[in-house]
C-alpha cells in the first residue's frame, strides 16, 4: 500500500496519525496493516524503532467492536516500560476504545478500578495480567486481537509457561507476533500458536546510519575508559550492563566521576523507574544505565549512542540493545567492550550470529574523539597477545574490586 487510506484505515484514525505528524506508512506497516485489516494472522520481524507498534496498533484500532463486553484486544509485554510506552501511542491515536496497563511492581487499586469501569484493550505484563485473572477482576474468552510483542522473548523459557496460560485463556483471537529477531526457534514457536499467518520480515538492522565497533580495553582500564569517552560524547547515551548488581554500581561509579545518569534494573520500585525514564527521556538526565530492562521496545528519541559495557548473553540481545540507537533513519554508533577475559564469550556470540564489527584505536578514540579502526586481527593472536595473566596489577590495586561493576 502507498498510503494508510489505502488499506481502509479511516479519517478519524487518519486524522490522528496526521496530527502525530505521520503521513504515509513506512515498510513494515504498508507490509503488515493490509494482512492485519483483512484479518489474517501476522508475524513480523523487523528492526528496533521501525514502526511495528503502529503496524499491529492502527487495525487493532480500526477492526475491534465497540460494543459489548470486554477486554476485547489484549498486548502483552516482557517489561513494563514497553506496556506503558505501547499504551502511550494508543492513546496517541485519539480513538475511543478503552485502555488499561497492567503491571506490577505497584498497587492494585487504579488497576482494579480501571478493570471494573470496563475496558477494551488490556495491555500488560503476563505476570500481573494472570493475577488479576485469577482474581476474577478480567477474563479473557472475549479476546479477538492478540500480540505478543517481542515474540521471542515472550515465547523463550523464562516468559513461555506464563504465556502458555495466557493464550489457553483466550479462543482463536487474531494473532500479532512482534520482535527485532526471530530465531528459528521461535518461527517453530510461532506456527503453533498462529493460524497460516503472513510473514514480515525487514533485515535493515541500522543500516548505514549506525557505526559499531569494538573498543578492546584491560577489565582494570574499563570505568576509566568509558568515563573518559562520555565526557567527549556531547548527547544521550545507554550504556549496558549485565547484572543489576552490577549496573547499580557502575551507576554510583559514574555518578563519582560527575557524570548525570540514571539507572534502570528490575530491583527498583515502579516509581523508580518511572522517575528515572522521564528523567532520561526529558533531557534532565544524559546517560542511562541499565540492564537488558531497556534493550527491547524502549523508544527514547535522538539516542546518539550505546555502549556495551558487558557482554549479553546471546547474539539476539546485543541486536536488541545497538537498536536503542539509529532509529527511523536517524545516525547513531554503539561501542562494545571486550577484555581478555570476554574473548570466549565474544567468540561464541560471533557463532550466534553477532555482527563482525571492527575494532577501534582505542587511544585515538579516547584523545581525538575520531572513529579510526585498525587493521584487522585474528581472534586467536589477541587473545594470546594480552592474556589475563599479564594484566599489570600494581595498576590494578588503583581500582579497588568495589569499584568495578
Amino acid at each position: 500500500m502507498s498510503s494508510f487510506a489505502d488499506a481502509g484505515v479511516g479519517p478519524h484514525t487518519l486524522a490522528a496519525l496526521a496530527a502525530l505528524g505521520i503521513a504515509d506508512p513506512v515498510q513494515v506497516q504498508a507490509e503488515a496493516i493490509p494482512a492485519l485489516m483483512q484479518g489474517r494472522d501476522v508475524v513480523i520481524e523487523a528492526p528496533t524503532g521501525s514502526g511495528k507498534t503502529l503496524a499491529f496498533l492502527i487495525p487493532m484500532i480500526e477492526r475491534l467492536p465497540r460494543r459489548g463486553a470486554g477486554p476485547k484486544a489484549l498486548i502483552v509485554t516482557p517489561t513494563r516500560e514497553l506496556a506503558l510506552q505501547v499504551e502511550k501511542v494508543l492513546r496517541s491515536l485519539r480513538c475511543d476504545l478503552r485502555s488499561t496497563v497492567l503491571y506490577g511492581g505497584v498497587g492494585y487499586a487504579t488497576q482494579r478500578l480501571a478493570l471494573k469501569s470496563g475496558v477494551d484493550v488490556v495491555v500488560g505484563t503476563p505476570g500481573r495480567i494472570l493475577d488479576l485473572v485469577g482474581q476474577g477482576k478480567v477474563s479473557l474468552s472475549r479476546v479477538e486481537y492478540l500480540v505478543l510483542d517481542e515474540a521471542d522473548e515472550m515465547l523463550d523459557a523464562g516468559f513461555a509457561p506464563s504465556v502458555e496460560r495466557l493464550l489457553g485463556l483466550t479462543y482463536e483471537p487474531q494473532t500479532v507476533l512482534a520482535s527485532a529477531t526471530m530465531p528459528d526457534w521461535v518461527s517453530s514457536m510461532a506456527k503453533k500458536h498462529t493460524h497460516d499467518a503472513v510473514q514480515v520480515r525487514l533485515k535493515t538492522e541500522g543500516g548505514p546510519t549506525l557505526e559499531h565497533g569494538m573498543l578492546r580495553v584491560a577489565r582494570e582500564h574499563k570505568l576509566q575508559t568509558l568515563s573518559r569517552l562520555l565526557h567527549r560524547h556531547a548527547g544521550t547515551a545507554i550504556i549496558f550492563g549485565r547484572t543489576k548488581h552490577g549496573v547499580k554500581k557502575l551507576n554510583h561509579n559514574l555518578r563519582q566521576l560527575g557524570h548525570n545518569t540514571v539507572e534502570l534494573q528490575g530491583d527498583l520500585s515502579q516509581v523508580t523507574r518511572d522517575r528515572a525514564m522521564a528523567s532520561f527521556r526529558e533531557g534532565r538526565s544524559q546517560i542511562l544505565v541499565a540492564t537488558n530492562v531497556a534493550a527491547r521496545g524502549i523508544d527514547v528519541n535522538n539516542v546518539g549512542l550505546v555502549v556495551n559495557f558487558e557482554l549479553p548473553d546471546s547474539a539476539q540481545w546485543l541486536t536488541h540493545r545497538v537498536g536503542r540507537t539509529a532509529r527511523m533513519g536517524e545516525a547513531g554508533r554503539a561501542l562494545t567492550f571486550v577484555t581478555p577475559e570476554d574473548e570466549v564469550a565474544w567468540i561464541k556470540l560471533s557463532r550466534q550470529g553477532a555482527p563482525d564489527i571492527r575494532e577501534l584505536d582505542t587511544n585515538r578514540l579516547l584523545e581525538e574523539g575520531g572513529w579510526h579502526y585498525r587493521e584487522r586481527r585474528p581472534m586467536q593472536a589477541v587473545h594470546r597477545s594480552a592474556p589475563p595473566a599479564r594484566i599489570n596489577h600494581s595498576r590494578r590495586k588503583r581500582w579497588p574490586a568495589r569499584t568495578r561493576p
